[in-house]
C-alpha cells in the first residue's frame, strides 16, 4: 500500500477476512503479526461495556498476552486442545464506521457467526467485531479489535480460540 488516500473499502474489508482467515487457518504468529505494537484484543463481557479497565472482560490482551495465549495454544500439554480443536469465521461484509485518511485510521464493523468443533462438540457464537486499524509503515494493522457476542453476558463456554 502506498500511502492512506490509496486505501479502497475493498481493501480494508480484505484486511478483515485475511484475518479471520489466519484464524480459521491456525496460522497464529501471522495473525498475531496483524497488530501494531500497541494493539488490543477486546471480548467485553457485556454488549454495553464502554471501558475495558472498569468491566468485566473476557478477555483483554495486550501482546504480551496473546503471546502467552498463543504459546498455551501450540502446547503439547494443552489437554483442551487434545485432539486439536477447529474453527470457522462466516462473516457478513464490514461497514466501514470512519475513515481518517490523514490520520491513516480507519474502524470497521463486521457481524460474524464464529463456529468452533472441539472434541466432537460443535459451538456457535454470533456476534460483531469492531476492528480499529491504523497505518504503520505502510501497511494496515490491528490497533483494537472489540468482539461484541450476541450473548456475552450470559455464561459461556469456554472458548478456547480468538474469535
Amino acid at each position: 500500500m502506498t500511502g492512506p488516500g490509496a486505501l479502497t473499502r475493498e481493501q480494508l474489508a480484505d484486511f478483515v477476512a485475511h484475518e479471520a482467515r489466519l484464524l480459521d487457518e491456525q496460522r497464529w504468529e501471522e495473525w498475531n503479526a496483524l497488530f501494531a505494537d500497541d494493539g488490543w484484543y477486546w471480548l467485553p463481557a457485556s454488549p454495553a461495556a464502554r471501558d475495558p479497565l472498569d468491566e468485566a472482560c473476557h478477555l483483554y490482551d495486550d501482546a504480551l498476552l496473546r503471546a502467552v495465549r498463543l504459546q498455551r495454544l501450540r502446547s503439547p500439554q494443552a489437554h483442551s486442545q487434545q485432539p486439536p480443536g477447529r474453527c470457522h469465521h462466516l462473516l457478513q461484509p464490514p461497514t466501514l464506521l470512519e475513515r481518517d485518511d490523514a490520520a491513516g485510521r480507519f474502524e470497521l464493523r463486521t457481524p460474524f457467526l464464529y463456529t468452533e468443533l472441539r472434541a466432537g462438540r460443535t459451538t456457535s457464537l454470533p456476534g460483531t467485531a469492531r476492528h480499529t486499524l491504523v497505518l504503520v509503515d505502510g501497511a494496515l494493522r490491528i490497533r483494537l479489535k472489540r468482539v461484541d457476542l450476541l450473548h456475552a453476558d450470559e455464561p459461556l463456554p469456554a472458548v478456547e480460540f480468538y474469535l
